[in-house]
């Protein structure tokens, strides 16, 4: 038998298969080039690529920013005067901690002997100084006397002298005495007033020496006396008054105690007075200013208040601040009783903004964009700052996701791939 060519034919498969295979091998190529492109860009960025989880990123957005600053304090009394020992002793307590109190009602005694006995001296001293001046006052009106008796006798023997002259006058006119007799009378009266002129300026420098003296003296009782009412002052000091009404705070002496001189003996708490002691961040302390509006809250009640000073001293990163009630204290209120206070620094509308955090803080005018899965690092220009939000100013639109914690990772890089983003 002649063989046919049967055993060398094949079948054809249709045309649908031969598109599958097409498709196929399209998919296989279109995945390699991706795969491609996808290295490509990992090796244009520097191999480098972050979790997204340990990035925290935040969209820009639009709308009102606040400025506030909230922070818890303790309530302090505005007049909380601390009593001191003017004098050392031994302290008599009339009063115990926690006791409300009136304005001048005895709180404590010092008994001082030494403070007591020298004021019973300088009042000596002050009897002795009044003495004197009395004696000065006498001898001044002696002295007067004298002055004036000098006078007197002057006077009788200038008016002798001149009888006298007129009579010798007469005899020489008549040839009676000689000329010489007329001179003598002459000489005698102008003796005479010389004398009296004499007698008239002692009284007045006899008076001016005993009035300076007086004087002098007079100076010196009141100077005593002075010394004698400052210590009348601080023995009356030695009986510790309240000067508010309030309540009795610490007590620092056990009663029937020496206690040194300038040494504290108690706390006086005035309850009419209270002020909201907080601690506010330095970077929001140079925006706040006395006067401010703020609101104290506490036991679920808010109440209107102000601020009364903001301390010119940073400590740990803190400013003190005060911040008094505006209107009528609530009742009830306690010595470092705990309360919140918020103090509105500023409020703006339509501002475009996003969540404030680390990397923004410290970003130096820049930060990282999210997008596609790649970080970029783009300028920012940021504005005012919020407890919750950071004001942008240019660098940025709304939608536009930005890495607001964690940036530190990317190393300072200008770009880097985000894992599972």
């Amino acid at each position: 038998m002649i063989r046919d060519t049967a055993a060398q034919d094949r079948p054809r498969n249709a045309p649908s298969r031969r598109i599958g295979r097409a498709v196929a091998l399209a998919g296989i190529v279109l995945a390699a080039g991706s795969l491609i492109a996808w290295s490509a860009k990992g090796w244009s960025l520097g191999g480098r690529s972050v979790d997204a989880s340990r990035l925290r990123v935040a969209e820009v957005t639009k709308g009102p920013l606040i400025r506030d600053v909230v922070a818890d304090g303790r309530l302090t009394s505005a007049h909380s005067p601390t009593l001191y020992a003017i004098a050392s002793g031994t302290v008599s307590l009339e009063v115990v901690a926690g006791d409300e109190v009136e304005r001048g009602q005895v709180l404590a005694v010092i008994d001082s002997p030494e403070l007591e006995s020298q004021l019973a001296q300088e009042q000596a001293g002050v009897a002795r100084i009044q003495s004197e001046v009395g004696r000065a006052e006498l001898s001044v009106r002696e002295g007067r006397q004298k002055a004036q008796m000098r006078i007197d006798q002057a006077e009788v023997s200038r008016q002798a002298a001149s009888r006298e002259l007129e009579r010798a006058r007469e005899a020489y006119e008549r040839n009676v005495i000689p000329e010489s007799e007329l001179m003598q009378a002459k000489d005698t009266l102008k003796e005479a007033d010389i004398e009296l002129s004499h007698a008239r300026g002692e009284r007045v420098t006899v008076g001016d020496i005993a009035g300076f003296e007086l004087r002098a003296s007079e100076q010196a009782l009141e100077r005593q006396r002075a010394v004698a009412r400052e210590l009348e002052r601080q023995v009356e000091a030695l009986t510790l008054r309240s000067p508010v009404d309030g309540q009795v705070g610490q007590i620092f002496v056990d009663p029937h105690t020496n206690v040194a001189a300038r040494a504290p003996v108690l706390t006086v708490v005035d309850l009419t007075a209270f002020e909201l002691e907080i601690r506010v961040p330095e970077s929001f302390a140079r925006d706040i200013t006395v006067g401010m509006p703020a609101e104290i809250s506490g036991d679920g009640e808010t109440h209107p208040g102000r601020v009364r000073s903001v301390s010119p001293e940073v400590v740990e990163g803190e400013v003190a601040t005060r911040v008094e009630f505006d209107e009528d204290q609530p009742e009830g209120l306690r010595q470092n009783q705990r309360m919140s206070a918020r103090i509105l620094l500023d409020e703006r509308d339509d501002v475009l903004q996003v969540e404030r955090g680390s990397s923004l803080d410290r970003g130096g005018g820049q930060a990282y964009f999210l997008e596609g899965g790649v970080a970029e690092r783009r300028p920012l220009r940021t504005g005012v700052v919020s407890l919750r939000a950071v004001e942008i100013q240019d660098g940025a639109r709304p939608g536009d996701r930005i890495v607001i914690s964690g940036a530190d990772r990317f190393g300072g890089a200008e770009s880097a791939r985000i894992a599972g983003d």
